[in-house]
């Protein structure tokens, strides 16, 4: 484990000193050059006494034992159990954040749960997750303590799962990446536009980081996009990304495109209307993507996994209940023998839809 400074501040690895007044952070393209005493954006990662530190190591805003599908993860080990924890705050700055209370917390009060990487696995193990998963706020910002746990999860034979928006450097990002084992990675738009008056950081990051995980590591990949009435979701654009993901990563890579609520500072929106999840559906299917699939809405059809050759129903899902499991021993599809992309285990999961919140 890195070096602690008190028990929830630790010293970290990605910085450098500018000058005797100044120190910035390297671990994500924000860059944050940070004074004595001065937090980044992210406000978790400070300057204490020349070097940057994590201020919420060990500290989470809650443990909860929930569907591997919520991640959104509908092709890594379906069915599962995976407990899931995040901590405070946020490298990126998106108008939209429905974590908000959470990634954008200034009050560290609200890190209320407590438990080191040993505790947190030896949790997940004893309530029967097949994964830890680290989420709710961007695993980028906690990377130590992420790391951490994922090592002793790790020794005791569970996998890993970040859910992220990918925003990170490289040498911290290659480090990340070699403790987990699947990724769901937030493809917020397809627009430097959108990422840079929404997000308040850029595209091209985030694509060197799909592009690293697919082409430089075994880390299972799925996508994300929530659709936003008119600032993602016009067919050119969607035309454009869904071309992109099958021309730099393959059409094996799941793709979800789930539904906007107003929340935070985008008070002014209207929720996402199905027609726009399930068009950009169409159009992923049309490009060439073998598996797409909508989210935050009810809808049986396209949130199921279907072979990409006979088009027959491989996983049904209703909601996070599993009602067919069409695959065999071997990932293959029962009516046409292709293989389904994807970690599976040799039966589904019976976790179903429960969530159960731990104390620690």
């Amino acid at each position: 484990m890195i070096n602690a400074i008190s028990e929830n501040i630790v010293s970290t690895r990605y910085w450098h000193t500018l000058d005797q007044e100044q120190v910035q952070c390297d671990l994500c393209p924000r860059f944050c050059k940070l004074r004595e005493g001065q937090r980044g954006l992210c406000f978790v990662r400070q300057n204490l006494k020349q070097q940057i530190v994590l201020t919420s190591y060990g500290r989470s805003s809650g443990f909860v034992i929930e569907p591997i599908e919520k991640k959104p993860l509908n092709q890594f080990l379906p069915g599962t159990a995976v407990l899931s924890f995040g901590t405070a705050g946020c490298n990126l700055a998106c108008k939209f954040c429905q974590n908000w209370d959470i990634s954008k917390s200034r009050d560290m009060d609200k890190l209320m749960s407590q438990a080191s990487p040993l505790a947190i696995v030896e949790a997940a193990v004893a309530h029967g997750c097949s994964s830890v998963a680290y989420t709710y706020n961007d695993p980028v910002v906690f990377h130590e303590y992420a790391i951490d746990t994922a090592k002793a999860a790790r020794e005791q034979g569970l996998k890993s799962v970040a859910v992220t928006a990918g925003y990170v450097c490289n040498d911290p990002r290659m480090e990340f990446y070699q403790w987990m084992d699947a990724a769901n990675v937030d493809l917020k738009s397809f627009s430097e536009t959108f990422y840079h008056k929404i997000t308040g950081s850029h595209l091209q990051p985030v694509l060197e980081t799909l592009l690293y995980l697919k082409h430089e590591t075994q880390v299972w990949l799925e996508l994300t996009t929530l659709i936003i009435p008119g600032e993602n979701d016009s067919q050119a654009e969607l035309e454009a990304m869904t071309q992109w993901v099958v021309e730099n990563l393959g059409p094996d890579v799941p793709m979800h495109f789930t539904a906007f609520h107003p929340d935070w500072k985008m008070m002014d929106k209207p929720r996402t209307p199905a027609s726009s999840l399930l068009m950009a559906r169409s159009i992923a299917l049309k490009n060439g993507v073998h598996y797409a699939y909508v989210g935050n809405i009810k809808d049986t059809m396209a949130g199921s996994t279907y072979c990409h050759h006979c088009r027959n129903p491989l996983i049904v899902r209703e909601g996070y209940e599993l009602l067919v499991w069409n695959l065999d021993s071997a990932s293959n599809c029962r009516f046409c023998g292709c293989q389904c992309a994807g970690v599976f285990k040799a039966q589904a999961g019976n976790w179903g839809a429960k969530r159960q919140v731990l104390h620690f």
